[in-house]
């Protein structure tokens, strides 16, 4: 049963939660009577949001990265949780569009009106659920290649399925691949060339790429519609829309996670990915985070930020990349009910209490609405994680922002909420212009922000950008065999004080580590600089360390939540680190690339001993660095982490 109504107003309301977080016994809250606190299961896992639809209270853990749903204890209600399992979707070929992830829940139909999926049953024994995160796939940028599938997402025993690539200029690739919803077919002669077919109840099938003259791909399938075929002499196809989930928080335009659409209470995930057109316009995005096809005149596909060159899907969606860009990440929220009571100051992304706090968590952008001034408003601002360099530096951390302990006063109003993205990464043997500088995350609209992070800058590139970027935190400078200079990128934020507090006004950041100096020999670049440390300098045989990232104040390290990630030792709750410096892959036995800066959800660098075969992305929303790639093919970078903005206030 649920929590017994009263009409005490908020008297009851904030002693009901102060029950929920152990400051009270909550027995007072029920006079003249007093009653057993009654609630849902205990678990724990993800970000999670506390949120009332009709008079019940549910708790949603999202999970953006892989990690672990733990049940310790069943409550009074139903040991029953709902689901939503988004796949990674799949990148674009080098003509059509990606296929949204495929989507499975217990709240909303997918795949050609397939009936909806039944709760599941959850225990003590075993008590821990594994929650697996697909990747994105990458997209093509060879006239040739498909784009590759996203991974699968997995909560428990519900897997979804990875979005299908999509097709390329044949005479082998030109059809687009099968998965949670297919990618749109390319082109070759004569065509036409189908579509991937989508998997029941997760998706649709991708367009067929029909032969014309210029080319153009079709769109990619998305969980709630198919792709558009490609005309013979026109745009690229148009890509299939997703579907719209309300499982994270209620029907509002606050929704923590998901797109906007056309309905304007947003939610949308899965759509496909546009076919990219030659001397025409790419296809359009579907609904749901699918990203935009490519114009291949003048341009190459997978160039996002260029005239025409199209753009990767958004992360943490599920979306189809358009035609040769990369697709979006997958995500898996559960949720059960906890009580019939709920009251908070203010509204806007994921809301939880712990520790006689209201912690709201943003992992996207959004908006912050407080009805009446809000007194010791304690505030985390991260800014994006930039992207590690192919054959070189690690990535920089973005600027992390501290409002101290005693916090500040928030007038009413509502405030814009920016979450900055990760940097993107190099495209496979790249040795052009640097990887993606991370976006900046801000709290406040942008003419007048309480505070604004930026993002990190880009490890160097081998051969051609030998100097890590500028940022936030600065990126890793190149391995020594390309030459002078080396030094790794200046870091805007200034030196970690070493003891937490209220940051300083440009936040924390630091430098980033120089290429080894000993030019000839085999030799490592330099880590990315972090929040806490600037990147170590490679050596002659490895690449260096990122530099350290920032431990979250106590009023945010709930151990419910999966906010924060390990750094040293047992030490948990970490954000923007450094990614590790790449290393030659000519070294010695025994050497290998500099890991991520401790640890903070940094990525790794590509490194032969111990054995990455790819240099590793940083974790969605811990702002921290990608991983270098090595001068041997392939020259792959790892993607920088997005940023997150955390606000707390007494409840």
């Amino acid at each position: 049963m649920g929590i017994k109504a009263f009409n005490h107003g908020d008297d009851f309301i904030n002693k009901f939660v102060k029950a929920r977080v152990s400051d009270s016994t909550g027995l007072d809250a029920v006079s003249p009577e007093p009653q057993p606190p009654t609630d849902g299961l205990t678990a724990s896992g993800g970000v999670i949001n506390d949120y009332t639809s009709g008079s019940n209270v549910y708790r949603a853990h999202i999970f953006t990265s892989s990690g672990t749903f733990d049940v310790t204890d069943i409550g009074d209600f139903p040991a029953e949780v709902e689901y939503l399992v988004v796949a990674g979707g799949g990148g674009g070929g080098r003509y059509g569009g990606g296929g949204g992830g495929g989507l499975r829940s217990t709240t909303t139909t997918t795949g050609g009106g397939g009936s909806l999926e039944s709760a599941i049953t959850v225990s003590t024994s075993p008590g821990s659920y594994t929650v697996t995160i697909g990747g994105g796939g990458a997209g093509s940028t060879s006239e040739q290649t498909q784009g590759l599938d996203g991974g699968n997402s997995v909560f428990g025993p519900i897997t979804s399925t990875g979005g299908g690539g999509g097709g390329a200029n044949g005479p082998t690739s030109e059809e687009g691949r099968p998965g949670g919803s297919g990618g749109g077919g390319g082109v070759f002669a004569p065509g036409p060339y189908n579509g991937g077919t989508g998997t029941a109840n997760q998706g649709y099938a991708g367009g067929n790429g029909v032969q014309g003259s210029p080319y153009q791909g079709a769109g990619g399938g998305g969980a709630g519609g198919a792709g558009t075929n490609s005309p013979p002499n026109g745009p690229g196809g148009a890509a299939g829309d997703g579907v719209q989930v309300f499982i994270s928080g209620p029907p509002s335009s606050t929704q923590p996670v998901g797109t906007p659409g056309t309905n304007p209470n947003g939610g949308y995930f899965a759509g496909g990915g546009g076919g990219a057109g030659n001397g025409n316009p790419g296809g359009s995005a579907g609904e749901g985070g699918g990203g935009t096809g490519a114009d291949l005149s003048g341009t190459s596909a997978g160039d996002p930020g260029v005239s025409g060159g199209g753009s990767n899907a958004t992360y943490s969606t599920g979306g189809g990349g358009g035609g040769g860009c990369n697709g979006g990440s997958g995500i898996v929220v559960v949720r059960y009910q906890i009580g019939s009571v709920s009251s908070t100051k203010a509204t806007g992304g994921s809301v939880s209490f712990y520790g006689g706090k209201t912690i709201h968590t943003f992992v996207n952008s959004g908006s912050f609405v407080v009805p009446s001034s809000i007194s010791n408003v304690e505030y985390i601002v991260v800014g994006g994680g930039g992207a590690g360099g192919a054959a070189s530096g690690g990535g920089g951390a973005g600027v992390v922002h501290d409002s101290g302990p005693s916090g500040t006063t928030v007038s009413s109003g509502t405030y814009e909420i920016t979450v900055g993205a990760g940097g993107a990464a190099n495209p496979v043997n790249s040795n052009g212009p640097y990887a993606g500088t991370g976006g900046l995350s801000r709290f406040g609209p942008s003419g007048s922000p309480i505070k604004t992070a930026p993002g990190g800058g880009a490890g160097s590139v081998y051969g051609s950008q030998k100097t890590g970027q500028p940022g936030g935190s600065g990126g890793g400078g190149v391995m020594a065999a390309a030459g002078t200079p080396r030094a790794g990128g200046t870091g805007s934020g200034d030196p970690f004080p070493g003891t937490p507090g209220a940051s300083p006004a440009n936040g924390w950041g630091h430098d980033g580590g120089a290429g080894a100096p000993s030019p000839g020999t085999a030799s490592g670049a330099g880590g990315g600089g972090g929040a806490g440390g600037v990147g170590d300098t490679g050596s002659s045989s490895t690449g260096g360390h990122g530099g350290a990232g920032y431990q979250l104040p106590a009023t945010f390290r709930d151990p419910s939540s999966s906010v924060g990630f390990p750094g040293p030792g047992p030490a948990n709750y970490f954000v923007a680190g450094g990614g590790g410096g790449g290393s030659d892959n000519n070294e010695p036995a025994g050497k290998g690339g500099g890991p991520g800066g401790p640890y903070a959800g940094a990525g790794d660098a590509i490194s032969p001993n111990p054995p990455r075969p790819n240099a590793v992305p940083a974790k969605e929303n811990s702002g921290s660095g990608g991983g270098g790639g090595t001068y041997t093919t392939p020259r792959t970078s790892g993607s920088g982490g997005s940023g997150i903005v955390l606000i707390a206030y007494p409840t």
